[in-house]
């Protein structure tokens, strides 16, 4: 089992904390059971409103008193709430679970084969982050949710990036399901063009190099892209290849044209940034065009996503952040509890929760990339058309550090060794000396 990375103590500290936040009890005439399950607080607080109302009525119609919390991710309250219950062995029926966690938890979690199987039947197979994560030995750990899911792709200005570098990001990926000739010029090395004519301009793209998400996310895809993996599926270290060589070759050159403060870039730096106009681009998921479409009217109407670049390997990679939905072996109500992740999951129920949130949910089914949120969302109308991977992207999703056994995976990803490699480039080191080092870094990660 993948190690916790929150002690007893505090687990139990923050639990019970936790216990104290504000909740949503929903109660019925004659219930007929009890089921307890707690949501990501979901930064968009319409989505809150959204799947309260969709339980209320399954509570009603199905006579379960349901009792909700949302808890936030702010300080890691989540995380702590989910080691501690872990630990206590006892707490809610169900739990939002991101990413790595559902690994972490593995032999606390119920298994969810019966869930999960009837919903690829209806819907049609999920996306490869959903398998990498939620399966064990070929059992489902969690259900893989729409939940707060969503992928970290490029967002950028549409006149700077056709005034300056010569790319017409509208053109290029329009807001319908087309392929045409510009796409194909989309790669790896036209990104370092327009990062170098945009960065001339005093737009410089912001792309992290620091120790947070989202610089991890894309670090890792941009790794994925030329074929490099520092670890494979196997658990070898192969961190000394001519793909890595490859990768940190076109970096050596990127890095000359990112932010100077690159490597203490947070989550919220390249948001900033962006809204600021300040930047031509960044990786992220719509979240910054959200924030200006409130309070930036003007750059939000100059906001375009669009897929990752092609690399060498012949995909486009989308950095992929994972929320699941699990119960615990512990659960008191495991059938009514399935009943309503079942439920929650149904296209119509996914579809209504993420017009509410503006279509920031994405769903792991890859049959469900087709609500018109996506099409309908403005400014501009389509602005967030291509967020989800779709067929004509010849595209993947992606979590930095695939395709390594999620036990040595956690720790790169923790630790941000892809984006340090990248850091370590742009403060000088040679490729040979940031190979060592990541080699070393490795090894113990493996021992």
């Amino acid at each position: 089992m993948l190690k916790s990375r929150v002690s007893r103590r505090k687990a139990l500290q923050i639990g019970a904390a936790a216990a104290a936040l504000p909740l949503v009890h929903i109660r019925t005439a004659h219930a007929a059971g009890k089921v307890s399950i707690f949501f990501w607080d979901h930064w968009v607080p319409a989505g809150n409103v959204a799947i309260k109302k969709q339980i209320d009525g399954w509570a009603a119609k199905n006579k379960v008193d349901v009792q909700i919390d949302f808890i936030t991710s702010m300080g890691n309250k989540n995380l702590l709430t989910i080691n501690a219950e872990a630990q206590a062995g006892t707490g809610h029926d169900a739990i939002t679970i991101p990413n790595w966690e559902v690994q972490n938890q593995r032999d606390h979690l119920e298994p969810v084969d019966d869930v999960v199987k009837g919903l690829i039947a209806q819907y049609g197979d999920v996306n490869s982050v959903s398998k990498y994560l939620g399966l064990h030995k070929g059992s489902w750990l969690a259900v893989p949710t729409s939940w707060g899911t969503q992928n970290k792709g490029p967002s950028g200005r549409i006149s700077i990036l056709r005034d300056t570098a010569g790319i017409d990001v509208t053109k290029m990926w329009p807001a319908e399901e087309v392929e045409n000739e510009l796409q194909k010029g989309w790669t790896y090395d036209a990104m370092l063009k327009a990062a170098e004519a945009c960065h001339k301009a005093g737009k410089t793209f912001g792309i992290g190099l620091g120790q947070t998400a989202d610089s991890v996310d894309t670090a890792g895809s941009i790794f994925a892209a030329f074929g490099a993996a520092l670890v494979n599926e196997k658990g070898d270290i192969t961190v000394k290849s001519d793909q890595v060589n490859q990768v940190l070759e076109y970096m050596q050159k990127l890095v000359k044209f990112l932010p100077a403060d690159a490597v203490s870039y947070d989550d919220a730096s390249n948001n900033r940034a962006l809204i600021s106009g300040k930047s031509a681009l960044i990786w992220n998921p719509p979240s910054a065009w959200a924030v200006a479409r409130r309070d930036a009217p003007d750059v939000a109407k100059d906001c375009w996503t669009f897929p990752a670049p092609m690399g060498p390997a012949g995909v486009r990679y989308m950095p992929h952040s994972m929320n699941f939905w699990g119960l615990w072996k512990f659960s008191k109500n495991k059938t009514a509890t399935k009943e309503l992740i079942t439920f929650l999951m149904q296209r119509e129920n996914v579809e209504e929760r993420d017009n509410a949130v503006l279509g920031y949910d994405l769903p792991p089914f890859l049959s469900m990339t087709d609500f018109k949120i996506w099409s309908d969302a403005e400014p501009p109308k389509g602005s967030v058309f291509n967020y989800p991977v779709r067929k004509t992207h010849h595209g993947e999703t992606h979590l930095a550090s695939m395709p390594a056994p999620p036990d040595i995976g956690v720790q790169i990803y923790n630790r941000a060794t892809m984006s340090t490699m990248f850091a370590k480039l742009q403060s000088g080191q040679s490729i040979k000396d940031v190979v060592s080092w990541a080699n070393d870094e490795l090894e113990g990660f493996v021992r």
